[in-house]
């Protein structure tokens, strides 16, 4: 087996997938709700602005949302929704200017976050060579939802998001079986498994499949996680420094935002390293660690955040 992951950059098919924020009329600090949690400093109802939230919908302590306690901002990352809806979908009229819109189009703005973020995974699952015999399906339903991205806002507001999210997950799962198998011999499976704050420090999660797990507060520290499958893995406070995720499939940035990490971090391609990460690297050369995850004791499970995990497959 190659020791590199043969997948090929899904920088260019995701152009549009990244959130836009001078494009967008800032509909992330209005449309979502947020409530007083280790996240967000203060309870925020859905549709009503966030204090934060200037004139030019620019947010007042964008440099500084960390130090206010607005973590779950700098965690968050709409797919590039936001300057869809804003630019395309409302043409270019924001909701203070047409309040007559604000209703609508702050409920697009869901939808379409659910419709790119599927983008994101269909895009993923294309880049990546061991799919290549699924590209044609793959291609077809991409093609579809990129479709139903620019239709008209009514269209949008009626569209069941989670059955088209059913109907791709089937594609998904294939892509990601054919990823993993590249790793030959046992692949661990911890779908959905509980592993808040595992010792899994030097893990050979190679071709592993952690559809759903919590990994929340986890220590992956030079965790080898190629070829793994993430979708909607919760990463909120794991620490991935120095661990080795070139290969990994349906890792989003969001999830990437929610974690920790450093300089010695390795990500797929097409996503970016937080700010916010520690800049250097202090992490021991990896060992041999035990990729069955015993855990540590944790705080109790918060309630899972879609701004981290990203969609539930």
């Amino acid at each position: 087996m190659s020791q590199k992951p043969q997948a090929a950059s899904a920088q260019d098919g995701r152009s549009g997938l990244r959130a836009d924020c001078a494009n967008c009329f800032g509909l992330c600090c209005v449309a979502l709700p947020f409530t007083a949690s280790a996240d967000f400093a203060m309870d925020k109802n859905a549709g009503t602005p966030c204090p934060n939230l200037q004139e030019d919908f620019r947010c007042g302590i964008h440099t500084r949302l960390r130090d206010n306690g607005f973590s779950g901002c700098t965690v968050f990352d709409c797919f590039g929704a936001g300057q869809k809806v804003s630019q395309l979908t409302f043409a270019g009229r924001d909701w203070r200017g047409a309040p007559d819109t604000a209703r609508q189009m702050f409920d697009v703005f869901g939808v379409m976050r659910g419709l790119h973020e599927l983008l994101w995974y269909l895009t993923d699952a294309l880049a990546q060579r061991a799919a290549r015999s699924m590209r044609d399906q793959l291609a077809k339903a991409r093609d579809e939802i990129r479709r139903l991205t620019e239709v008209r806002p009514e269209e949008l507001a009626a569209l069941d998001v989670p059955a088209l999210r059913g109907e791709v997950n089937e594609l998904l799962l294939r892509a990601g079986e054919l990823v993993r198998a590249q790793v030959r011999g046992r692949r661990a499976d911890h779908r959905g498994a509980d592993l808040m704050g595992a010792k899994l420090r030097g893990a050979d999660l190679r071709g592993a499949n952690l559809r759903g797990a919590y990994l929340i507060g986890a220590d992956l520290q030079n965790a080898d996680l190629r070829w793994a499958e993430l979708i909607g893995a919760d990463f909120r406070g794991a620490d991935l420094s120095g661990a080795d995720l070139t290969g990994s499939v349906f890792l989003t940035q969001p999830q990437v935002n929610a974690a920790r990490g450093d300089a010695a971090t390795k990500l797929p391609a097409g996503l970016e390293r937080p700010s916010h990460w520690h800049p250097g690297s202090s992490s021991p050369k990896r060992s041999k660690g035990n990729a069955k995850g015993k855990r540590g004791a944790v705080p109790r499970r918060e309630p899972t955040s879609r701004r981290s995990r990203g969609g539930a497959f």
